[in-house]
């Protein structure tokens, strides 16, 4: 029984064709160009004055984030398609979306902006080293990556066109052009956010049969795993000693996935493999809703204690 229902979810077909996979590439090129043009040069080199806040948040984004996902794989013990999911997320870099929700939650932009550009920069070895490592630790994943031509210069360079060279971009327009770089961001960050959003939208929407069906698979999974890694953040944070508003950014840095990456690397390494499919279309649409949720939370607290 359990091999027949492993079986339906990896036949699953979730309806996005080369052309959606190539607006997902370049909608998530856009939106790192855009945290891009607010990155300077000297917010890097100031790292290197006090680089205890990024080095946690690296430290939480690529080797924590893992290890707690195979723990929580290893106890629950899922579908190993799906199991495979957990594993891409947990091997991305934080969402671009988490700069802006660090800002609603009265966090530190600053560093928010400087994890995302550095991580992206990072991803690029960590991201498929990461995904490989643990994917191979857990048996029944290992057996899924054994029959599958998984390239990691090939991963790179997808995440090279998707993040490094946009942040790049980015960099370089607001070196060379500081004025108009702040004009283009406040229009450009939001607004291909907006399309970004959009686009999950829709894809949602024409898949909403396979979601009814199988979501009930993956539901509460990618809540747990989300919950887990926002406090994997947080208590990273307060046991570096980083301030509270250093430990409310590395958590949403932690929780908030650019599962849009993940959902990317399936369809293009994967054939939409529906156990992985189905998990990461979900927290591509599950982080987003959480990550605002708790932003909220915490906008809330810090109004109530100016009031105060």
């Amino acid at each position: 029984m359990e091999e027949e229902i492993i079986q339906n979810i990896d036949q699953i077909q979730i309806h996005l064709n080369s052309d959606n996979i190539w607006i997902v590439n370049l909608t998530l090129a856009v939106v790192m160009f855009g945290v891009a043009l607010d990155v300077k040069v000297s917010d890097f080199t100031n790292l290197l004055k006090s680089p205890k806040p990024v080095i946690i948040g690296i430290f939480s984004q690529f080797f924590l984030i893992p290890f707690v996902t195979f723990l929580m794989v290893i106890i629950i013990n899922p579908i190993p398609s799906i199991a495979l999911g957990m594993f891409m997320v947990a091997a991305c870099p934080g969402g671009t979306v988490s700069n802006f929700m660090t800002k609603m939650a009265g966090g530190n932009p600053a560093l928010s902006v400087s994890l995302t550009s550095f991580a992206s920069v990072v991803a690029l070895i960590m991201t498929p080293l990461n995904f490989t490592l643990w994917g191979s630790f857990y048996g029944p994943t290992a057996e899924i990556l054994r029959t599958v031509s998984l390239n990691p210069i090939e991963v790179g360079k997808l995440v090279l066109f998707i993040l490094a060279l946009p942040l790049l971009a980015g960099m370089t327009y607001n070196y060379y052009f500081p004025k108009s770089a702040v004009k283009i961001a406040k229009f450009l960050k939001p607004v291909s956010i907006i399309i970004f959003l959009a686009f999950i939208g829709v894809a949602f929407y024409n898949n909403l049969d396979i979601f009814t069906k199988y979501i009930h698979y993956v539901f509460f999974l990618v809540i747990s795993q989300n919950i887990l890694l926002l406090i994997t953040g947080f208590y990273a944070a307060k046991l570096g000693g980083l301030s509270y508003q250093n430990q409310k950014t590395l958590s949403i840095e932690s929780g908030i996935q650019n599962s849009g990456l993940g959902l990317l690397l399936v369809f293009s390494f994967f054939e939409g493999l529906g156990g992985m499919a189905i998990l990461v279309a979900f927290w591509a649409i599950w982080d987003i809703f959480s990550g605002l949720a708790i932003a909220f939370y915490w906008s809330r607290k810090v109004k109530y204690a100016y009031n105060d």
